[in-house]
């Protein structure tokens, strides 16, 4: 399991041949700025490195030998923006998680008047993830105009902080992969749920250890969400996406 790509690099993992009979080279991880490596024996690798899964598989299976040729795993770090703002006279204690048809979100923070939300952009206008600055005239141009249509009293809110964090993005469809990679058999994916993983998080949780565990699930069929879907399958398109 590697949850934070950030604080661990898997150079090698422990791949198997296409019969799954016999491991190819053991797995090697490293900390970050640091020379040492230590070796690490396991059946099974679970991928769930969040918005670097795709760029983690890919650098770890670089220097695979032999005629395997690996398709790239579309999970990638997506860039979102979120806001908080002051609105004495908003809508209150009562504020439900909302989720705006037009995509903007937002949900009360505390009880001082103050609420959190964003929206993902439109798209074309996806930003540069390769850092965490805020766009803040994104909220004025683009998130502001659709609270306010839905929230007549937001056209009055004032914005008190904000920041940027990474989306762990399918590309394929937006949809969470969970399942044993088609063409390493030891590998065990988990990832792309952002946007909805909040709410998905608990089930997926406990269906990747059943699967794990016993091969099966017996609670729910997750057949659909499983990595060969992205190479040849039709997209498992999810719309309910914030």
């Amino acid at each position: 399991v590697c949850p934070n790509a950030t604080a661990f690099c898997c150079h090698r993992l422990l791949l198997w041949d296409r019969l799954g009979a016999h491991p190819r080279c053991p797995s090697q991880v490293r900390l970050p700025d640091s020379p040492e490596q230590q070796p690490v024996s396991c059946a099974i690798v679970v991928a769930a490195a969040g918005a670097w899964t795709g760029k983690l598989l890919d650098s770890a299976t670089a220097g695979l030998q032999g005629s395997l040729t690996l398709r790239r795993l579309p999970i990638e770090p997506r860039k979102r923006y979120v806001y908080v703002w002051h609105c004495p006279g908003g809508p209150g204690l009562e504020t439900p998680f909302l989720i705006d048809t037009s995509g903007a979100y937002f949900r009360r923070e505390g009880i001082a008047g103050n609420y959190l939300g964003s929206m993902s952009p439109p798209e074309g206008r996806e930003p540069d993830a390769g850092n965490l600055e805020v766009d803040h005239d994104f909220f004025q141009e683009e998130v502001w105009p659709r609270l306010a249509h839905r929230v007549p009293a937001f056209r009055s809110l004032k914005v008190k902080s904000a920041w940027a964090g990474y989306y762990d993005y399918n590309a394929f469809d937006q949809n969470g992969v969970l399942g044993p990679h088609p063409q390493l058999p030891n590998v065990f994916v988990l990832g792309g749920f952002s946007g909805h993983g909040l709410q998905q998080s608990p089930a997926a949780g406990r269906v990747a250890a059943e699967l794990l565990l016993h091969g099966s699930c017996a609670a729910v069929d997750v057949g659909r969400l499983a990595p060969g879907r992205l190479w040849g399958s039709e997209p498992l398109l999810e719309a309910a996406i914030v």
